[in-house]
């Protein structure tokens, strides 16, 4: 299996260092407006509600048309009707099971199990994780700050699948649908034996891999 085009994975411990140059590989390089309005859309989303441009711009040194040039531009950016976005880099308002995130008083969604661990640091907030086991069933719960995880049962780990080209606005059904919680290694070398070119990682490596993605984009 391929990272991102820089050779292949070995077998046995994951190099996270390189898994994530692969990940910041597929994503849009960002300067530091482009960082300041990703975590603007993704603090404004936080309460539950749509994120309008009018909005992220007010909380940003940019202007509206500055902050719509940069959605425009940027896959993987989900909105509504009117033009606000619903759904942002791995963050949603509206219900997508079975990635359910608790900040506060509000209910949000994940699109991938990696998600809910790199979304804390990038809320600066804690964030009360559920999710199902896709193999045994298993309610799978995590309390995520953005420096260390809490979790139950014991052992879980994360299925991943390496980028090997930039993420685009099929990111959700190419890459996130195949990243999920087990709540053993056992249900998690059942789920890769069926699925070609994924792997497992433990949920420290999983979570050292979101801390060193969120370093490297500036998030």
């Amino acid at each position: 299996m391929m990272v991102g085009g820089r050779g292949p994975i070995p077998a046995g411990p994951i190099d996270v260092g390189a898994l994530a140059d692969a990940l910041i590989g597929a994503f849009p390089q960002l300067d530091a407006a482009d960082q300041r309005i990703a975590i603007a859309t993704y603090r404004l989303l936080a309460r539950g509600r749509p994120a309008s441009t009018e909005e992220i711009a007010a909380t940003t040194r940019a202007t509206p048309a500055e902050v719509e040039e940069r959605l425009a531009a940027w896959p993987a950016v989900f909105r509504d009707g009117e033009g606000s976005v619903v759904g942002f880099w791995g963050l949603t308002i509206a219900e997508m099971p079975p990635h359910e995130l608790q900040v506060g008083d509000v209910k949000l969604w994940a699109w991938c199990a990696w998600d809910t661990l790199f979304l804390p640091a990038r809320l600066d907030a804690v964030i009360d994780v559920r999710s199902v086991c896709p193999i045994t069933g298993e309610t799978i719960e995590l309390r995520v700050a953005p420096d260390h995880v809490d979790s139950a049962p014991d052992g879980i780990v994360v299925s991943f699948l390496s980028p090997e080209r930039r993420f685009d606005g099929n990111v959700i059904t190419n890459f996130c649908h195949f990243v999920h919680f087990f709540a053993s290694r056992r249900a998690g070398d059942e789920w890769i034996e069926r699925h070609l070119g994924t792997f497992l990682l433990s949920l420290p490596e999983a979570a050292e891999l979101a801390h060193l993605s969120n370093r490297m984009l500036g998030l």
